[in-house]
């Protein structure tokens, strides 16, 4: 694994955040998490979530925005109530007995409007949106929750024609990203009803800008077999260092004109993997507080472009998030558990039971780091599709006949007629 890979993870999801403006309130702010326990449990997802992602792609980059993904998770618990909520939160590494649900939404509310400051030095936005098959009544509280907590745009969209409504979503993302996740969905179902999309987009420049004429082709040592040549920036600075000799690895922050920052950590050759399993929210905790001011004389660092894209739907069943792909509970989403407004296919005798299931949570990322500063994206999407479980009952309560056949030679070894089990 390339010593950058953890790298693209801090980038991408751990960055300091503006302080709310003084005239934007919370509703209710005194019952939300406080910003470091949301922080907390966002950085304890990210890692988790980190290495099953770097555990399923050893010899790849990694890239991608767990605050992106949290948030989308979020926004879905909404719309889920009983195992399949309690499922989302505890995945996304909140306690339960210490922490209410409405809680956590307000310190989304909260982190939302922290990630859209109003600078001339940060561009950053994030945001969510909901795309709404027609005809498909969300009861009216999902609806002002989504608005009033998350942020979110709705749009009526026609999922019967899904070239069309993929087309939608991907260019709305696309918009909002400056065009840097330009296919979020590869693929939707028909049978979709609902899609929760979030959003963000990130460009600062360095305090201490690299000077482009001092870039120049240096080998990269990929693994202990590979080595390839990658255009290098140099630069000689004070900031903050720390040398962590338990862990094996040599940390540096680099600080954006916005004083946001990014942390680099470089693990000792062959320490990667050991450095993997014990980052956790304490680790960093603990390298933030470490860090002191130091004078480098001489930094290198490649100038990079990486993307990624994810389907989560096995990684999030492995961290514990598993009802929402198979029995989900979105009845805060249809209101009954049943769905409204004629989406529902022409009703049969059979038909039981309606079924809102997520089969896609897609993740998409990208990362660009040059000698002017870092300009990323993401964006996370969550598609609900309705399922028509039919109810097949045969029931052996009268005469039947009963033929056993060898599978070889299809031979009829035993054939008879059963008109009274009880009968010896």
């Amino acid at each position: 694994m390339s010593p950058f890979l953890a790298l693209g993870l801090l980038l991408a999801g751990i960055c300091s955040v503006h302080s709310l403006p003084e005239n934007v309130m919370v509703k209710d702010q005194h019952r939300r998490v406080d910003d470091h326990t949301l922080a907390s449990s966002n950085t304890d997802f990210a890692f988790s979530l980190y290495k099953q992602l770097a555990l399923k792609n050893p010899n790849k980059n990694v890239i991608f925005s767990p605050l992106s993904i949290s948030i989308a998770l979020g926004f879905l618990s909404l719309g889920a109530r009983g195992p399949t909520l309690t499922e989302i939160l505890q995945g996304l590494k909140f306690n339960l007995t210490e922490i209410q649900e409405k809680e956590i939404h307000q310190g989304f509310q909260h982190l939302l409007q922290t990630l859209n400051p109003a600078s001339n030095e940060l561009q950053m936005r994030a945001g969510n949106a909901m795309f709404v098959q027609d005809q498909l009544k969300l009861p009216d509280k999902f609806i002002e929750d989504a608005q009033v907590l998350y942020s979110s745009d709705a749009f009526s969209t026609n999922f019967r024609d899904p070239e069309a409504a993929k087309s939608l979503i991907n260019g709305y993302v696309k918009n909002k990203t400056q065009g840097k996740i330009e296919e979020l969905f590869k693929f939707l179902s028909p049978n979709t009803v609902l899609v929760l999309v979030n959003y963000i987009y990130f460009k600062a420049q360095w305090k201490t800008r690299f000077d482009p004429k001092h870039t120049q082709q240096a080998e990269f040592h990929v693994s202990e077999n590979e080595t390839v040549e990658v255009p290098t920036m140099t630069l000689d600075l004070e900031t903050p260092y720390f040398r962590d000799e338990e862990l094996g690895c040599t940390l540096v922050e680099l600080t954006y004109t916005s004083n946001d920052s990014a942390l680099f950590i470089l693990p000792d050759e062959g320490k990667m993997q050991d450095l993997e399993a014990k980052l956790n929210p304490e680790t960093l905790t603990r390298w933030r507080e470490s860090l002191q001011p130091r004078q480098i004389d001489e930094l290198y660092l490649p100038k990079f472009s990486i993307k990624s894209d994810y389907v989560l739907n096995n990684i999030l069943s492995q961290m514990g998030i598993k009802k929402i792909f198979t029995d989900a509970d979105f009845s805060g989403v249809t209101g009954t558990g049943k769905l409204a407004g004629g989406c529902s296919p022409p009703p049969t005798p059979s038909l039981v039971a309606n079924v809102l299931v997520s089969p896609q949570v897609v993740h998409s990322a990208a990362l660009d780091v040059d000698e002017e500063g870092t300009e990323g994206a993401a964006a996370t999407g969550i598609s609900i599709v309705f399922l028509a479980f039919r109810k097949t009952v045969v029931r052996f309560d009268r005469p039947f006949l009963i033929a056993i056949v060898l599978k070889d030679t299809q031979s009829i070894i035993f054939l008879g007629k059963v008109t009274n089990p009880s009968q010896a």
